[in-house]
């Protein structure tokens, strides 16, 4: 995930331009934009599309994707992002999410998800922690605080 300008979490992406061809198009260039040059190692493709989402404003609809990197090209976007086009701009760090919840019910993935996500990347999130391409099986029960509760069980298996 990354912190936005606006200062709340969400996803690399963006507006599909007249250029694009396709919507995975325009997502690897706006990746390419707000990622930097690693991005390019890797294609986000159509099998990697998991769900769309109407959007706030007029003729606005976000389409998801997932796509599993290896540790290789994860360090490799990392270690480039600062350099990219979008950088301080667009997009002010990449965020690394923690998929645990530690002894105390609370910290971890819990506390996390009680940051500002834009539009409604909190739940992408969890639907890629639950369905998305995982390559090892992994069991967490998330707990909210104050009240809130996230039921969500993350299993994950080879794909």
């Amino acid at each position: 995930m990354q912190m936005r300008f606006d200062g709340r979490l969400g996803f690399p992406g963006g507006f599909v331009d007249t250029q694009d061809r396709s919507l995975e198009d325009g997502l690897n260039r706006e990746l390419r934009e707000e990622l930097g040059e690693a991005a390019a190692a890797f294609r986000v493709e159509r099998t990697d599309y998991r769900s769309s989402h109407v959007g706030s404003g007029p003729r606005v609809v976000a389409h998801f994707y997932a796509k599993r990197l290896t540790l290789e090209e994860l360090l490799a976007v990392e270690a480039g992002a600062t350099r990219a086009k979008d950088h301080g701009l667009e997009v002010l760090g990449l965020v690394r999410v923690p998929l645990y919840t530690l002894r105390d019910g609370v910290g971890g993935l819990p506390t996390f998800l009680e940051n500002s996500f834009i539009g409604c990347a909190r739940e992408q999130l969890l639907e890629a922690a639950l369905h998305g391409p995982m390559k090892t099986e992994m069991r967490t029960l998330v707990l909210g605080r104050e009240g809130r509760t996230w039921e969500c069980f993350l299993i994950g298996s080879e794909r």
